[in-house]
């Protein structure tokens, strides 16, 4: 009964007040499983991508953490080819920093810093942990290519117009097929209001 309150309240405010960059919603209309888009920071080697996000609210939430997981593929120190993070804010203490306290909307902005800051101490990935610490510019290069493969989305190519009216029309369709892609399906949130957190937001510093 507690984790059905406690994670309304929270759906509202995600809906209502999301992080800048951050986007989450219920995964068919049910509270235990949400999912959530995360923009890469600016300045980053994740810029402009779009990261999906899987999350599972355990029955003992707020007094276990969520389970998260990238959906979308990311070149990352703490993240694995599973997606599966390494976060204290993740874990139950001794070993984690979890507190009931805390909610998605934290878990999430805490993830988006992990995104601009890794944490090469604390890796899931040795391989790209060493590449970071010791040849930067190769990781950022493989960073920025596997955000380009995986969490750009894609615009429809449009047929070559045969006049002025085909042309405008080839152009609304290309931009409705990126507003179609970015935004998530079902999400409660209305259309201007998601693209605007989206594209227009910054992640806090």
């Amino acid at each position: 009964m507690q984790r059905v309150s406690r994670m309304k309240k929270e759906i509202k405010m995600l809906s209502e007040s999301p992080p800048h960059g951050i986007s989450c919603w219920p995964k068919d209309d049910k509270i235990d499983q949400l999912e959530a888009q995360i923009l890469g920071g600016e300045g980053t080697p994740y810029e402009n991508g779009i990261f999906k996000i899987e999350i599972q609210i355990p029955e003992r939430y707020p007094f276990e953490p969520p389970k998260v997981r990238f959906i979308t593929p990311i070149y990352h120190p703490n993240i694995d080819n599973g997606g599966r993070i390494c976060l204290d804010t993740l874990k139950m203490p001794p070993k984690g920093a979890w507190k009931p306290c805390l909610n998605v909307s934290t878990v999430l902005t805490t993830i988006q810093l992990l995104m601009a800051e890794p944490n090469p101490e604390d890796p899931l990935m040795t391989e790209i942990s060493n590449e970071y610490k010791y040849n930067k510019v190769l990781y950022l290069q493989h960073a920025k290519d596997w955000t380009k493969q995986h969490a750009m989305p894609e615009i429809t190519k449009p047929q070559q117009p045969t006049n002025l009216s085909d042309a405008k029309m080839g152009q609304e369709n290309s931009l409705q097929t990126l507003k179609t892609k970015s935004e998530p399906p079902n999400s409660g949130i209305k259309r201007q209001q998601a693209i605007a957190d989206i594209t227009n937001k910054k992640p806090r510093s």
